[in-house]
Order: structure tokens, then C-alpha cells, then sequence
């Protein structure tokens, strides 16, 4: 579970809390809002939101960013910073775990079963634009 650039944050106490990730070397981050869920990001990460019409390889912009953090300095919007947007890149279209919802009811052969698989977007987070597309705050290391 190491990966190159990330370190797990103690909470205290007996466990480690491994859904909080601290970014080393990495001071700037923003907070997008997409598909209903906000996502904190950095340059150069990759998140799974919900289905996004495009390719791979196609661009997307996310407008909704309610945090922008450079430096430990953050801009908090109200509800949304006015300008402030966040790049990325589609890397694949793809679908999460299947969820199976199996009911029954005893004695009356009677059961149920479906099954669904939510249709997932992986994206690879680029740069961030502070002040619309002329100025940029952040790019990600090329690979």
C-alpha cells in the first residue's frame, strides 16, 4: 500500500487512518465538486468519479471548486471560487464491483436477485487555473 509520494497519517491512538493521505512534497490541492461528491486533489493524482461523457485521452475542466489551497494558504469559495478550475484528463471508462440485492422470503418461495454495476471514470488531474485559463497555478510532473 506505499506508494511513490504518499504517507500514511497517524490519528492517534492504536490504528492508522488509511483513508487519509497527506501528499509529501506536494503544497498545492484544491477541492472539486463532481457527480454530487467533493474530492480533495492534487496535480498529478487519479480519481474515480462518477461517468463523464468522453474518450481517453480527451480533457476535462471541473468549474466547481470550493477550495483552493496553495503554500498552506487556502481560498475558501462561497459556495464556489469564481475563476478557479481544475484540469484533467480522461484515462479509462470503467465499471465498479459488482453490488448484488438478494431477497428472500422464507417460507413462501420467494426470492429475488440483482445485480448493478455503477459505470465509473478514471482521471488523471493535470493543472489548476486560478484566475480563469490565462494564469496557471499548478502542473503536474510530465511522466
Amino acid at each position: 500500500m506505499a506508494d511513490a509520494g504518499l504517507k500514511m497519517v497517524s490519528q492517534g491512538g492504536d490504528g492508522w487512518n488509511t483513508r487519509r493521505m497527506e501528499h509529501e512534497g506536494t503544497r498545492l490541492f484544491a477541492v472539486i465538486k463532481t457527480g454530487g461528491k467533493q474530492y480533495r486533489v492534487a496535480a498529478g493524482d487519479t480519481i474515480t468519479v462518477m461517468t463523464l461523457a468522453g474518450n481517453p485521452g480527451d480533457r476535462v475542466t471541473f468549474d466547481r471548486v470550493l477550495m483552493l489551497s496553495q503554500d498552506g494558504e487556502p481560498a475558501l469559495g462561497t459556495p464556489f471560487i469564481d475563476g478557479a478550475s481544475v484540469a484533467g484528463q480522461i484515462v479509462e471508462q470503467t465499471r465498479g464491483p459488482k453490488a448484488i440485492a438478494f431477497k428472500k422470503r422464507r417460507r413462501k418461495n420467494s426470492k429475488r436477485k440483482h445485480g448493478h454495476r455503477q459505470d465509473l471514470t478514471l482521471v488523471r488531474i493535470t493543472e489548476f487555473f486560478a484566475g480563469g485559463v490565462e494564469s496557471s497555478v499548478g502542473t503536474a510532473p510530465s511522466e
